[in-house]
């Protein structure tokens, strides 16, 4: 009998049952998927990497970041709304999706309903005849843009929130929404709801057991006979999770699957290994200290050098960046803000264009072969991969490199719709003849990003996996230089009332560390032991200058800090020469705790001053720590 090779009986289609060298045809068989897999769906939203949050509302015109509910749709009246240069910007940024706030928790709809009055129909905005969700979904098909909508559960204007009511009537926006405008890629539920409100007058706090009455298996029910290629963001049963905060930092390592069970803030920033649906995180995080537009944040934008930390903090780590850039008055997105999404893009679009590893000769210490073999990981197509046969599951794959290939960016993706496979990885180089280790991690998933702290240009660059329960399945292996971003200088402010806080100095404080609440960066947090009777937490600033000051903003931390709070109130006293002090302001800060924005407390009148001393007697909520990211001031509109 004439022996056949493996190449004849692929092209004669014979059966591996009917041959005695079944388990060489069966290392070629695609492997089996392990555990958890991604729905179709789920498989296309991995490939967005990052896409948008544009937050504009009522919010945006009173300096507010969750609004009461009681505010007037006359407010809402953008002075040059431009939904293509909204659109524009998220694309400099490299941003591949927008997500539009239709609706936030003071309940103001941005299309022109008629279930409710609290309206864009009833704003000044075009007359009462515009639509910025049709304007915006408009703007991004003729980008070719993918348009999604964020909706909040929570409406602190509705008269039935709370009661049955309210979740009829919020499916009946949803249903409008997923409707009127196109094919959307997201569907964004917000996790806050329930507290006080307007609700219609009665003024009021409201508490409900969120997951009981949505009723949430029904409401991602409804998204997905509506727009079935949506995803729906957080409550268990939707698409996506929360990463678990709101610093645009996914846990390392960043897990896709979790426990079949509603959702723990612990668990959501890095994933359970081995965990019973595939739930995976979206990492959101505004380029603003806030969510919407504030004038006094124009010095604290994040630079392009922050945004590309970011991305790898997220992108890098297997998760989607969902970046929020919020319109100003104007309804545009700031210059400043633009300046840098473009130098980010411009960054990260030249750092990606070119895959080093393109020229390489890739082999591996064990492979399938034929359409499983280790050249897959350099074709660029995530819908291919290497594999391991059955059984070996600490494979190495070597790239031999062209001479003079030069590095500090490695990216490696996993074939998701087979599962993650991939327990504990390491990465090596062969320099000089002998092999250094790069780097080593847990989780490859979507995708791991490793950079170098400088370019090497090694012969050889290998992956070895050291732990994976199952054969691997890589469907790439690329390496990038990487080409940093444009500077962008920090401005004060487009607000010629808001004050350059950089100026100020420290002239004494209750806890070392101060200055941090100058600097102009929310990420760093002047945090101090909880404030008691008679020890206040206190500091004493000067402004630098003799100043008409109107008022003081202060921003807490946003971050996610077990057993610290920011203040619940405040006491704040001016002085002309730093020994004469008089009264400013006093009282409790609004929603700080829970809304984590900034707040901007004007005096009852201007006043002369050179140095300004803030008191906070206690936290917000109990906390063994006090935590405060920033201060600031604004003086008079003259």
């Amino acid at each position: 009998m004439t022996e056949l090779s493996r190449r004849t009986l692929i092209a004669t289609g014979l059966a591996a049952s009917a041959l005695p060298a079944a388990p060489a045809l069966a290392s070629m068989a695609t492997p089996r998927p392990y555990g958890a897999v991604p729905s179709p769906r789920q498989w296309r939203w991995h490939g967005r990497e990052q896409y948008a949050f544009v937050h504009f509302s009522i919010n945006t015109f009173t300096d507010k970041e969750w609004g009461y509910g009681d505010e007037s749709p006359k407010l809402f009246d953008p002075s040059d709304f431009d939904a293509d240069q909204i659109v524009a910007a998220a694309k400099a940024g490299g941003l591949e999706g927008l997500i539009l706030t239709a609706k936030h928790h003071d309940g103001f709809c941005l299309w022109p309903t008629l279930l409710t009055e609290h309206c864009i129909r009833n704003s000044p905005y075009k007359n009462g005849k515009g639509d910025v969700v049709r304007e915006m979904a408009d703007a991004c098909r003729r980008a070719k843009l993918p348009f999604g909508l964020y909706l909040s559960p929570w409406d602190r204007n509705h008269a039935e929130y709370g009661r049955p009511a309210y979740v009829e009537y919020y499916r009946a926006q949803l249903t409008e929404l997923c409707t009127r405008y196109g094919e959307l890629f997201e569907v964004w539920f917000d996790g806050a709801n329930g507290g006080d409100g307007y609700y219609g007058g009665a003024r009021e706090a409201r508490k409900i057991d969120a997951p009981r009455y949505y009723d949430w298996p029904s409401i991602v029910a409804l998204v997905h006979k509506l727009q079935p290629n949506a995803c729906t963001f957080d409550p268990l049963g939707a698409d996506i999770r929360w990463v678990g905060n709101e610093d645009g930092v996914a846990g390392d390592p960043c897990w896709p699957t979790m426990p079949n069970k509603p959702y723990d803030q612990k668990d959501g920033n890095s994933g359970v290994r081995g965990g019973e649906i595939w739930w995976p995180a979206e990492t959101d995080v505004s380029i603003r200290p806030g969510w919407f537009y504030h004038s006094d944040e124009d010095s604290k934008v994040k630079s392009p050098e922050r945004l590309i930390r970011l991305y790898d903090e997220s992108v890098g780590r297997g998760t989607n960046l969902n970046l929020n850039i919020p319109p100003d008055r104007r309804g545009r997105i700031p210059d400043q803000d633009v300046r840098i999404l473009q130098s980010f893009g411009n960054a990260i679009r030249a750092t990606f264009a070119r895959d080093l590893a393109r020229g390489a000769v890739a082999h591996a210490s064990h492979s399938r072969g034929g359409a499983l073999g280790p050249a897959r990981v350099l074709d660029g197509n995530r819908e291919t991969y290497w594999a391991s046969p059955e059984g070996i599951t600490n494979p190495t794959l070597t790239l031999d490199l062209k001479p003079g290939t030069r590095f500090d960016v490695i990216r490696l993706r996993e074939y998701l719709p087979l599962g993650v496979r991939v327990t504990r990885f390491a990465v090596d180089a062969e320099i000089d003849g002998s092999w250094r280790t790069l780097a080593e991690h847990d989780c490859i998933s979507a995708q791991r990003i490793i950079r170098l702290d400088a370019p090497i240009a090694p012969r050889r660059v290998r992956l070895r996996v050291l732990d994976a329960p199952v054969c691997p399945a890589i469907s790439e292996f690329a390496l990038f230089l990487a080409v940093a971003p444009v500077p962008v200088p920090v401005i004060v402010s487009t607000d010629p009332t808001v004050l350059d806080v950089t100026k100020w100095s420290i002239v004494a404080a209750s806890a070392p560390g101060a200055e941090k609440l100058l600097d102009n960066d929310a990420a760093s947090i002047w945090v101090q032991p909880r404030p008691t009777p008679g020890a206040p937490a206190q500091v004493t600033m000067d402004l630098g200058v003799d100043a008409d000051l109107a008022g003081f903003s202060l921003t807490p931390s946003r971050q996610v800090m077990t057993g610290a709070a920011p203040p619940k109130g405040y006491v704040a006293e001016t002085s002309a020469d730093g020994t004469n002090w008089e009264p400013g302001a006093a009282g409790e800060f609004s929603n700080i705790a829970y809304a984590l924005s900034t707040q901007r407390i004007p005096f009852a009148k201007t006043r002369r001053a050179r140095f300004l001393r803030l008191t906070f007697k206690e936290p917000a909520v109990p906390a063994a720590r006090l935590a405060i990211a920033g201060i600031g001031g604004f003086i008079s509109r003259r």
